[in-house]
């Protein structure tokens, strides 16, 4: 099937941001256009990648904590390695970098930018035929009461994007990066700078959860958790098994076992 496609027939318009914009800016745009990251420019040239998560890390940091979010630049927070492919590519060479990178852009001959390609894009003509068993990663837990500065800290530590979250009562949502980047961005934009502070370690992780949880049977076939991702536009799904929570299907190991 890779032999059917080139990488010009599934890739999509680039979605791009100014070096010198904002990060609010940068944010907003990931959020509307439900994207992540998005393709960083300077003048016609592409410069690198921003990330939801760069931007909560930036966020949650204690040295601009008296900078208003308006005023941290995406150059600030820029991840400048990259990948880039060219449209007449065929797939075969673009699964092993999609395994990698999160998206790849794609370049003319003149070396301009024409168009971008993720996981998602991939996925909607191609859908690894394996068991739910051989695309389920390992998924970590917190605590629906534990405060929002540890959950930023355990996502700079673990290197992981998303945990579930859990109550006396069992799962009861998940958590993301997108939601400690919205929420930090919120919270610094209403609360005054002399009460961050102390304000910031009230924050929970039950305040900005996503809820209730979206999972799928641990019997259910591939193609369909792919197709949920998709038609959720979301980028992980957790999987359950006897009431408890087997693992994680997401748009990477999906791309992974092709």
């Amino acid at each position: 099937m890779n032999g059917e496609f080139s990488i010009q027939d599934i890739m999509a318009k680039p979605i791009t941001i100014a070096k010198s914009a904002v990060i609010t800016e940068a944010l907003d745009k990931m959020l509307n256009e439900g994207t992540d990251p998005l393709i960083v420019t300077q003048g016609n040239v592409v410069a690198g990648t921003v990330s939801r998560k760069a931007i909560a890390e930036a966020l949650g940091s204690k040295k601009n904590a008296t900078i208003s979010p308006s005023k941290i630049h995406v150059a600030n927070v820029i991840e400048e390695e990259f990948t880039s492919a060219y449209p007449d590519q065929g797939l075969e060479v673009l699964i092993p970098l999609l395994q990698h990178y999160k998206l790849i852009v794609v370049l003319d001959k003149d070396h301009r930018l024409i168009g971008q390609v993720t996981a998602a894009n991939l996925l909607k003509v191609m859908v690894p035929q394996v068991p739910l068993t051989g695309v389920i990663e390992k998924v970590n837990s917190i605590n629906a009461d534990e405060r929002v500065v540890h959950l930023r800290r355990r996502i700079i530590d673990d290197n992981e994007s998303r945990y579930v979250v859990t109550d006396s009562e069992g799962l009861i949502g998940m958590v993301t990066e997108t939601d400690v980047a919205r929420s930090m961005r919120e919270f610094r934009e209403e609360i005054p700078d002399k009460h961050q502070d102390h304000r910031i370690r009230n924050l929970i992780v039950r305040d900005i959860m996503s809820s209730p949880l979206i999972s799928v049977d641990a019997g259910v076939d591939t193609a369909t958790v792919a197709q949920l991702l998709l038609a959720r536009s979301i980028s992980a799904v957790p999987v359950v098994e006897g009431g408890r929570i087997a693992g994680v299907v997401t748009r990477r190991s999906l791309v992974n076992a092709l």
